[in-house]
């Protein structure tokens, strides 16, 4: 279209903009924070958080100093600076934080008047540190031991620097939650309440529906009503509520456009946004306070992108009338609920296992990376010990302390540490700290014991003439010390110290390179009797492939046999023995008698030297039966080997079973190969070795003076060569009439009642009846009817 302009004529055309004049005094905006609660209405708390794994796609030094963003955006060095900065800018804002591996990190690098700041803010409750632990751990692959461990290194520092206790439990990560954490690591630590966000999609829609997902958690049969802690779960997850409510700057949530010059206001459609969300919430949840979890993964690196957006929050859903909105802590919420005077409903057992879909239950990484689960597992024990012994010798502030193995087994209760489902990368770096904290401890320890041995006041002993040596190899038959000659007049000394506050008797073995060798009990120079068996090929295998790969050499001595002896330490205390060469007639050390099973199908043989007897069935080279003397129980017992094919998903669900989920697609039974059973007797323990097939080896154990049996075996590596990924199990039967139901532990504490498909909370849909009965075990589980009981030490 043409339009011609007469010449010589000025034309204005003036269009009034009455907007313009709203804001020509109004280009400022203070916005009103000051908000609490308010009676008789809708209190929305806000909680501004961050959630930081202490490993997981990245290293926990990558997560911290922000390295490696090729993987993850994340640097917790900018949340913490960040965070600060934001509240000193409004009074009113406050956070919240948990991971101290992090924090404490950072504490230390800050100036004197930066930690006078920050001390500042926590004594006014602006940051909060809840939690307290060095991490967020596992709740399922953790012993309780560990747990509580990981906990105090954190609580002490909040207690020693701000002379705070925290008051609230915030797991809202781990993949299920025990009962322990709820009495243990919750009531008797103190916490008000405990929060978290996953639980079973099904119990979840059920809750909802009850207005049941805030409960009393009675998680302890034994202290009953006295272990009660008021117990949160979220309504979908840890981050904000559905509607579009994440403002880290590259979030695709609409922020709240408040500037009438600029295109797109948006302030009511907003105030509509959060009105709807709170109303959602409140409507499966009971009293008139609910929570928004305002952050998620690694948020804050740019604290005022959410500060700003819920200032506007604040300001204008306030200003609506509608519900009530501010901001918030874990505590002033729990607060709000007791106040309430509400009736909750009582939850007791736990909250295993976890699925957030009917092929989606997270029961995998009960087993993942199960070597790195078992090198915890150790050093949590020897970290006992090294602290019972630093204490005796006194600690030296310029030598070696247990500090770095603290750290490092506290790190590795992280929910995706131990539970193995973090990326190899990290998972190695996992293990090199414990590996360096247990070099650490070793000097410790060996320091200590020639101290102790040598009777010198611990003040003065930095150099004892007496030298121990510690074989971390004894997994793989390989100890130095042990495997040396003894001829000449020359002898080992072997301490055995017992951490534990009761008397310990025991049977140890070490690998020796000969059959000529006597051992004496040194406090009273009697013999002990003792029996030799021959190292099998298949372990010697293992010996000379692994000491290879860890030390980088190859042994120079190759044992023959296993020394077995029993021995007798006194609480918190230590026994030594002496091994010498057999000079002389009469010695007690007896050499096992080694032959292999054959037979017809008619042949049984009868193992084990005390009162425990397994029977075997030669023709079929298996285990049949097994019965115990002393308590007259008998019954049928079979073990048996099978692997679960791993499903890779399908059109109708993609998820594959893998480190975290457990979602198997057929099972192969592992048939034995029909090879003959290598038998060990003796006076001391019977073994049954058996090569089930090429890449599974078993020993059975079953000794004179214990009533367990004992089973160790070595797997791997697993053919894949057929496309299809396994998950190895072993299978016990028995005839016992069980009625589905069995007994797992929690953590190493109490037992817990499970029924094979079923939940106590809800009516469970079958979906997955192998995954879905699948229960995290610590120590023991065990079945039993009227009659007969058998235990399983995992």
């Amino acid at each position: 279209m043409a339009y011609h302009r007469p010449s010589g004529f000025l034309v204005l055309l003036i269009f009034f903009a009455p907007a313009f004049y709203y804001l020509s005094e109004a280009e400022y905006i203070a916005y009103n924070t000051t908000a609490g609660i308010v009676p008789g209405k809708l209190n929305v708390h806000l909680v501004p958080h961050s959630h930081d794994d202490v490993g997981w796609l990245k290293t926990i030094d990558q997560y911290y100093v922000g390295s490696n963003n090729s993987i993850q955006g994340a640097c917790v060095r900018n949340v913490l600076d960040s965070v600060v900065s934001a509240l000193l800018e409004d009074k009113n804002r406050k956070f919240i934080y948990v991971e101290q591996a992090f924090f404490q990190r950072w504490w230390r690098q800050q100036s004197n008047a930066i930690k006078k700041i920050v001390k500042g803010l926590i004594s006014s409750g602006r940051l909060e540190l809840i939690n307290g632990g060095f991490c967020m751990h596992d709740e399922a692959a953790s012993h309780y031991i560990d747990m509580i461990d990981q906990t105090t290194l954190g609580h002490r520092f909040i207690k020693q620097e701000f002379a705070q206790i925290p008051r609230i439990g915030w797991q809202i990560d781990p993949f299920g939650h025990s009962a322990v954490q709820a009495y243990l690591l919750s009531a008797e630590v103190g916490f008000d309440a405990l929060y978290f966000s996953r639980i079973d999609y099904q119990d979840r829609d059920e809750r909802k529906d009850l207005k049941s997902l805030e409960v009393v958690w009675r998680g302890s049969k034994t202290f009953g009503s006295s272990t009660d802690v008021f117990t949160g779960i979220f309504p979908v997850n840890y981050e904000p509520p559905p509607g579009g409510f994440y403002f880290e700057v590259n979030d695709d949530s609409p922020v709240i456009q408040d500037d009438l010059l600029l295109f797109d206001y948006n302030v009511q459609e907003r105030v509509n946004d959060f009105v709807s969300a709170a109303i959602s919430q409140a409507n499966i949840t009971r009293t008139n306070h609910i929570m928004f979890t305002m952050g998620t993964d690694f948020k804050y690196q740019y604290a005022n992108s959410w500060f700003k957006q819920m200032d506007k929050f604040i300001h204008y859903v306030n200003q609506d009338g509608r519900v009530n909105a501010f901001y918030s802590t874990p505590s002033i919420y729990t607060d709000a609920k007791y106040d309430a005077n509400e009736f909750w409903p009582l939850k007791t057992d736990d909250f295993f296992p976890y699925a957030d879909g009917p092929n989606r239950y997270w029961t995998g990484y009960f087993s993942s990376r199960p070597g790195f689960k078992r090198f915890v597992r150790v050093l949590s024990a020897y970290y006992l010990a090294a602290r019972q012994l630093e204490f005796l010798k006194g600690r030296n502030s310029s030598g070696p302390t247990t500090d770095s193995l603290a750290d490092a087994l506290a790190t590795a209760q992280h929910h995706d540490a131990i539970s193995g489902t973090e990326q190899q990368h990290v998972a190695n770096d996992y293990a090199k700290r414990l590996s360096i904290g247990y070099a650490e401890s070793e000097k410790i320890v060996g320091l200590s014991l020639g101290c102790l041995t040598e009777s010198l006041s611990s003040s003065d002993c930095y150099d004892p003439a007496t030298k121990f040596e510690q074989c971390p190899l004894l997994n793989i038959s390989y100890c130095p010390p042990s495997e040396a000659e003894l001829s000449q007049g020359k002898s080992l000394v072997v301490l055995v110290y017992n951490s534990l506050g009761w008397k310990r008797e025991d049977v140890i073995r070490i690998p020796v390179v000969s059959d000529s060798v006597i051992v004496h009990d040194s406090s009273n120079g009697r013999e002990i009797e003792c029996q030799l068996l021959p190292i099998s090929d298949a372990i010697m295998r293992l010996r000379t492939r692994y000491v290879k790969a860890y030390l980088g050499t190859s042994p120079s001595a190759r044992p023959k046999f296993w020394l077995v002896f029993p021995v007798s330490v006194p609480p918190l205390g230590f026994s030594t023995y002496v091994i010498s060469s057999a000079t002389k007639r009469g010695s007690i050390t007896s050499l096992s008698t080694s032959y292999l099973s054959k037979g017809t199908s008619k042949d049984n043989m009868e193992i084990g030297p005390g009162d425990l007897k397994l029977l075997y069935n030669v023709d079929k080279q298996e285990l049949s039966y097994y019965s115990n003397k002393r308590s007259s129980v008998k019954s049928s017992l079979g073990q048996s080997y099978k692997y679960y094919i791993g499903a890779v998903g399908d059109k109708t669900d993609p998820q594959a079973s893998g480190a975290y989920v457990f979602r198997p697609n057929g099972t192969s039974l592992i048939k034995s190969k029909q090879v003959p059973l290598t038998i060990m007797r003796g006076p001391l323990v019977d073994e049954v070795h058996e090569q089930v097939n090429p890449w599974i080896y078993q020993i059975t154990r079953v000794y004179n003076a214990k009533e367990h049996i004992e089973f160790e075996f070595a797997v791997g590596p697993m053919p894949i060569e057929d496309g299809n990924g396994k998950e190895l199990a072993t299978q016990f039967t028995t005839r016992m009439l069980t009625n589905k139901i069995f007994y797992t532990d929690s953590n190493g504490r109490d037992f817990l009642k499970r029924i094979r498909n079923y939940r106590s909370d809800w009516v469970l849909q079958v979906h997955q009846p192998v995954a879905g009965n699948y229960y995290p075990v610590s120590f023991y589980l065990y079945p039993n009817d009227c009659k007969h009981s058998l235990i399983s030490a995992i």
